[in-house]
């Protein structure tokens, strides 16, 4: 008998102390994660690795890869990679946690070295539509079945719509990867709130990333038909307050939960279990279990399809 759908996160770094970008990854580490994955209330997920050096972000996706097709109780956790830059903006606010000098224009060749390093496992890439000249990248990549997603970016209407056309087909972490002061109106959360073609935005419901007041907002303006939950979860999830790394970056958790970087300037992934995302759903922002099934089990897996 069939088992029934179980929660899909598209967005992975990390999770009980594993940094998926470790040089140092090893089967064993990624299998510990995928059991802490699913005792705090997840089922599967995609392993996300973030920008880096264009070489060793190839050969993080490659070591990832291997360590994911080598065991079948692996896949069956982290069935794919989200490949998350390098093509984003530098600029500060925008490349979030991302470190800015490694952050460059999308080209169709560097993206054919990092989906090749996957072994046919990336599933999902995130980059800057307006880095993207003639959308030439999205195209490649739509057209290899890979789910493409705007993230840290500030693409012009115009920029935003062409990209859809050519294929974009998400945004990744609406309301975040962003500067906390934008124009009133003709801002990026408002260009993609009312960009009806997009067919997925995707949030991040851990009470801390969005307040859940504001969360309800976004999810009546962009419908909960393409709304989709990621925990965006670091090494640090599920580890409580201590010290953490995402790739190259430290990551500092409090006892409120937050995860900082270490001057403290921006947030850096979150510390959020898949349950701890529908506990939010659910309680502050007040969706129905019926709509937290949508948000984390049946609206991912249709992004995916």
């Amino acid at each position: 008998m069939a088992t029934a759908p179980v929660p899909l996160d598209l967005q992975l770094n990390g999770y009980a102390g594993i940094d998926f970008a470790a040089a140092d990854l090893t089967p064993a580490l990624l299998a510990h994660a995928a059991e802490a994955v699913r005792r705090d209330g997840g089922g599967q997920a995609l392993a996300t690795l973030i920008t880096d050096d264009l070489a060793v972000l190839e050969a993080r996706i490659a070591r990832l890869a291997e360590c994911i097709a080598g065991d079948a109780r692996i896949q069956d956790t982290f069935p794919g990679i989200h490949v998350e830059g390098p093509f984003i903006r530098s600029d500060m606010g925008y490349v979030g946690a991302h470190p800015p000098e490694h952050a460059v224009a999308a080209d169709v060749g560097a993206a054919a070295r990092l989906v090749a390093a996957g072994q046919g496992l990336v599933r999902m890439m995130t980059l800057a539509p307006e880095r993207d000249a003639n959308q030439a990248t999205i195209r490649f990549l739509a057209d290899r079945g890979i789910l493409v997603a705007a993230g840290h970016c500030d693409p012009d209407h115009d920029q935003l719509h062409a990209a859809v056309r050519a294929g974009l087909a998400a945004f990744t972490h609406l309301g975040n990867g962003c500067p906390h002061l934008l124009p009133r109106h003709d801002n990026i959360i408002q260009r993609v709130l009312a960009c009806r073609g997009l067919p997925w935005i995707t949030f991040i419901p851990d009470a801390i990333h969005v307040p859940p007041f504001a969360l309800a907002n976004y999810l009546r303006a962009a419908g909960l038909d393409r709304a989709i939950a990621v925990t965006d979860a670091t090494a640090a999830g599920g580890m409580g307050p201590g010290r953490f790394r995402l790739g190259s970056r430290e990551v500092v958790v409090g006892d409120d939960g937050a995860a900082w970087s270490a001057d403290r300037t921006h947030l850096v992934g979150s510390t959020a279990g898949m349950g701890q995302v529908r506990t939010v759903l659910t309680g502050p922002v007040g969706l129905s279990p019926g709509e937290v099934e949508r948000l984390t089990v049946e609206n991912p897996r249709a992004a995916l399809a």
